[in-house]
């Protein structure tokens, strides 16, 4: 059933909250006097009166039939009965605002004679709020001029009989305003008068009210030419002998007293936070004060409410609530102090006119008694000093969204948004629990979007509730859409556009400014170089001050100092997505490009001196175009950069947000830039994830603009990622295309690189000759050292699988040679590890293990895990070789769990093979065959023939280990027929490996 509205413009309100009126004149009409007679039946012919001044037509009853059959059809649910003295429109009572409002008002004077003016009061209220403007305004009806002008008297009438209901409850000060405003448009109505004579004498203003007074009698004597009537004149008489005209129904507020609002009933989490300031505030030592701060919508008002009632029973004396607006427009403390006052029972001329003595009397009325007071929203330390108690006993809880940092002694808790499990189960609580539930994923995406900041839940979870109907995964959606979220978080009076629009209205210019600027940045963890570039440069002396005054109104925050010994800061997203909002209205496209553009040119640079610094890992190269000049001081380059790797790992979220921000701004190719540095660290420590997704977004954003070059680029590192979790078949495949495409485009320097990792991928697949033509091209593209000795050693690979062992130890000699004249550790352990396992190939065991020992020590002495891993990998083999059966097993074993930590599933699987081999050895046999199966399988995936056929030798022998002949019999076939002439590497292996499933000796 819809609701219906007559007190203000003609209103229809759907279930869903959705408003309309009828489309014509006359429909507009006929519902307007129906309305007005609810229930009650209306002539026709007034109704046709209505619908027609002047003269009706001939077919006015037809007429009359067809719009009501309109509306009925129109508005579903409206019943309009025909009886034989006209049309009547059936509503409920709450369904119509004329009948709510007079229901109210009914029980509001029926409970006034009970004796309750508190609860009358609430009942007038009721009934006035009803009202939304003049009566059908908008909608000039001739015929009901009379039932208008009779509702408008009800409407003053009941406003009357409220305030002396809550003048009798004791209750004026908040009278003042209202009545001035009424007695403005009705300067003739003496109760109004007489009623704003009481209210400001009882304030304390007896000169006001006597003023009241005169200007009344000058009216009536000049409008009316009469006298103010017997109750002005005894209301007047009473001021002038400073009484109390009306004696309030009951006594002055004494102790206890409780002022708190209600306290909110789906608050989810928190607990921690109330424990805390529990503690705080009832240690009974002196008066303690804490505040709560935070970000606008965290939800301190509301913490600050449900800890006052928690903490009840620890103020028996009471506790006072006092709004100060520091937001808005913060209140005046004279006036602040004197509603405190007279709700502590200092009332009229006991009330002093000068602030300070105001907060003396209130100290002295709070002296020796236990009250917590709550000021909610406080503006700055001025405003909350002489609220504060004098004596030991009463505490007070602050909530601000500044920090209130002069305040000294207070305590202070910051207020974060809602964990993820507490803002589901507030969205739960709001939109229902199954519906939550079912709609889990959709529900998460919601809160992500909020930033599981609490008004903005409520608000999302309030527009839930209202329409049952709509799907989460709609309204996810549309908070997801940056552009639109703000507009889509709000609902009736709660917005959260508006509530961080106060926080930035009470900044100074410089600090605006720099709240917009900050907005650019779409990284929410930002560090203090990044801040002071973006603010207006690092070497820019007010930039601090700025900085300085968001902290204060909780619009950024300072989070602590991180391991290179920068501050930290947070925005969160959902004011971040203002200040974005502010800068696109504010500022020209040039100035958010300028600045933008210098942050990125301060993070790429830094990205550069960090990554060479660090060892070059990763096989692609580092392009030394479109880097631009530092911008940032040296010293603070230095600082920072103290430790590349740390730096790195501090930015590491940081900077692959950044490539896809830089992509969706069309920035590709800073993107690449800071993508190639940045994979100097990933590729170091085994990061793929983060590598893999940063690639994909710049090759899809290549794609997109037809990027030829850049696209290439990202498909060959995303190769290098197939290539090193073993997918070799892949890995060979995208290798290919790239170096076609690169040398299409003329990028040759690139197209070594590929070539090279296109020869390693190939030995994994034992094709021996395709990988040495590979590895021989790539040596003759290259034209820089480090491509040229990748190339080599890739060609050593290549060599060792077609038996050409003395080739391959000459090219290793070489590369350990350069590597040695480098100084680089981590090129000599990678160099030692190549040409010990070239001498082991070549029988020469004795110096192959010195050769791998010095390689091990070496790279523990570096950050190169990986090369570590590969280097005990092969220094187990070659043990297991010399009969030191314990020590190859320790090697395989520490190199297993560095390549499961790095994620480099091929190597993982060869140490866990050997490992495998050794149990055979040691008599368990059973317990190997199941692992080395799964060996088998994955490397089968994998496309690595010789691989396969190592593990197929190794199953061989657990196979005959325990007696399964036939079993045996099959894997060994298989492996023959996966052998290759003249691969000395795989040869060695097997004899190491068999090695291993020998038992140990005596």
């Amino acid at each position: 059933m819809p609701r219906f509205g007559v007190l203000g413009p003609l209103m229809i309100e759907s279930p869903s909250g959705r408003r309309t009126t009828p489309r014509g004149d006359h429909q507009r009409a006929l519902l307007a006097v129906l309305l007005l007679n609810a229930n009650s039946p209306v002539p026709v012919d007034a109704l046709v009166e209505t619908l027609w001044p002047e003269t009706p037509p001939k077919s006015y009853s037809s007429n009359l039939h067809t719009y009501v059959s309109r509306l009925r059809a129109r508005f579903e649910g409206l019943e309009i009965e025909r009886d034989p003295h006209g049309y009547r429109l059936v509503v409920e009572p709450g369904d119509l605002d004329l009948l709510s409002f007079r229901e109210a008002v009914a029980a509001g004077k029926a409970v006034a004679r009970a004796g309750d003016p508190a609860a009358a009061a609430g009942h007038y209220r009721r009934a006035l709020a009803e009202w939304r403007g003049p009566v059908l305004s908008g909608l000039h009806i001739p015929r009901l001029d009379a039932d208008v002008a009779r509702l408008e008297s009800e409407r003053l009438a009941a406003f009357e009989d409220c305030v002396d209901a809550e003048l009798s409850d004791g209750r004026h000060g908040e009278l003042t305003g209202e009545l001035q405003a009424m007695i403005t448009e009705h300067p003739l109505r003496e109760r109004l008068a007489a009623q704003l004579m009481v209210a400001l004498h009882r304030a304390g203003r007896q000169a006001d009210s006597l003023a009241v007074h005169r200007d009344l009698r000058a009216t009536l004597v000049e409008e009316l030419g009469v006298e103010p009537g017997a109750e002005v004149r005894r209301v007047h008489a009473a001021v002038l002998r400073g009484e109390d005209p009306v004696p309030s129904a009951k006594q002055a507020p004494v102790f206890p007293i409780c002022q708190l609002p209600p306290d909110i009933a789906d608050l989810a989490g928190r607990e921690d936070e109330i424990a805390k300031l529990s503690g705080l505030l009832g240690d009974g030592a002196g008066v303690p004060v804490a505040v709560i701060t935070g970000q606008p919508g965290a939800g301190k008002s509301t913490l600050a409410v449900s800890t006052a009632h928690r903490l009840r029973r620890s103020f028996p004396d009471g506790q006072l609530f006092v709004p100060l607006a520091g937001a808005s427009s913060p209140r005046d403390l004279a006036t602040v102090l004197g509603d405190l006052l007279r709700a502590l029972g200092v009332t009229g001329p006991a009330i002093p006119d000068d602030v300070d003595a105001r907060a003396a009397v209130y100290r002295g009325r709070l002296a020796d008694r236990r009250v917590l007071v709550v000021l909610d929203d406080a503006a700055s330390p001025d405003q909350v000093r002489a609220l504060l108690p004098g004596t030991p006993g009463s505490a007070v809880l602050i909530t601000s969204r500044r920090r209130l940092s002069g305040l000294a002694g207070a305590d202070r808790l910051h207020l974060a948004p809602l964990s993820g499990a507490e803002a589901m189960t507030l969205l739960a609580r709001l939109a229902g629990p199954d519906r939550v539930g079912a709609e889990a994923a959709d529900a998460e995406r919601i809160a992500k979007a909020c930033g599981n900041l609490p008004l903005a839940l409520r608000i999302a979870g309030s527009r839930l509730a209202m329409r049952p109907g709509l799907p989460l995964g709609k309204l996810a959606g549309k908070l997801e859409d940056e552009v639109s979220r703000l507009d889509e978080l709000q609902v009736s009076d709660l917005q959260v556009r508006g509530s961080i629009a106060l926080s930035y209205q009470a900044l100074s210019p410089a600090a605006r400014r720099a709240f917009r600027s900050i907005g650019r940045c779409r990284t929410l963890d930002l560090p203090a170089w990044a801040v002071s570039t973006l603010v207006d440069g690092a070497d820019n002396e007010g930039s601090d001050e700025a900085i300085d005054e968001l902290v204060e109104a909780s619009l950024l925050e300072a989070t602590g100092l991180d391991p290179t010994g920068e501050q930290r800061f947070r925005v969160h997203d959902l004011v971040r997505v203002f200040a974005t909002e502010l800068g696109r209205e504010l500022e020209t496209r040039a100035e958010r490009v300028a600045t933008v553009a210098k942050v990125s040119d301060a993070a790429l640079c830094l990205a550069d001196t960090a990554a060479r610094r660090l060892p070059r890992t990763v096989p692609m190269p580092l392009s030394d175009h479109d880097v631009p000049v530092q911008p940032l001081a040296g010293e603070l380059v230095e600082r920072l950069l103290r430790d590349p790797g740390t730096w790195f790992s501090v930015e590491r979220a940081n900077l692959v947000a950044a490539v896809s921000s830089l992509c969706a701004v069309g920035w590709r190719r800073k993107a690449l830039r800071i993508l190639e540095r940045l994979s100097a660290y990933l590729y170091l420590h085994s990061h793929y994830t983060d590598m893999r997704t940063a690639y994909e977004t710049l090759r899809d954003a290549a794609r997109e603009a037809d990027d030829r070059h850049i696209v290439v680029i990202a498909e060959a590192n995303l190769a290098v990622l197939l290539h090193v979790r073993g997918e070799y078949e892949r890995a060979v495949e995208g290798y290919r295309e790239c170096s076609k495409e690169l040398a299409e485009l003329g990028d040759l320097a690139t197209q070594a690189w590929v070539e090279t990792n296109l020869a390693h991928s190939l030995v994994g697949l034992g094709r021996a000759g395709e990988s040495l033509h590979a590895a021989t091209q790539a040596r003759e593209l290259s034209t820089v050292e480090d491509s040229g000795t990748h190339a080599r050693r890739a060609e050593s690979a290549a060599l060792h699988r077609l038996g050409k062992i003395s080739e391959a130890l000459e090219i290793d000699r070489r590369i350990l040679a350069k590597a040695r004249e480098s100084g680089d550790e981590r090129q000599l352990g990678v160099a030692l590890q190549g040409l010990s396992w070239s001498l082991m190939l070549d029988g020469r065991p004795e110096e192959a293990l010195a050769t791998i020992e010095e390689s091990v020590w070496v790279l523990r002495r570096t950050t190169a895990k990986s090369a570590l891993a590969k280097s005990l990998r092969t220094q187990g083999a070659i043990l297991a070789g010399a009969g030191r059966r314990d020590g190859a097993v320790k090697a395989y074993e520490n190199a297993r769990r560095l390549a499961g930590a790095l994620e480099e599933r091929p190597r993982e699987l060869s140490c866990t093979r050997a490992i495998a081999a050794s149990w055979i050895g040691d008599g368990r046999a059973d317990r190997a065959i199941p692992v080395l199966r799964r060996c088998l399988d994955e490397f089968r995936a994998m496309g690595g023939k010789p691989a396969t056929g190592l593990t197929l030798h190794v199953l061989r022998r657990a196979y005959e280990a325990v007696g399964e002949t036939k079993a045996a019999e099959a894997a060994g076939e298989e492996a023959k027929r996966l052998e290759v002439p003249h691969d000395a590497n795989a040869s060695t292996l097997v004899r190491l490996l068999l090695s291993l499933t020998e038992p140990a000796p005596a």
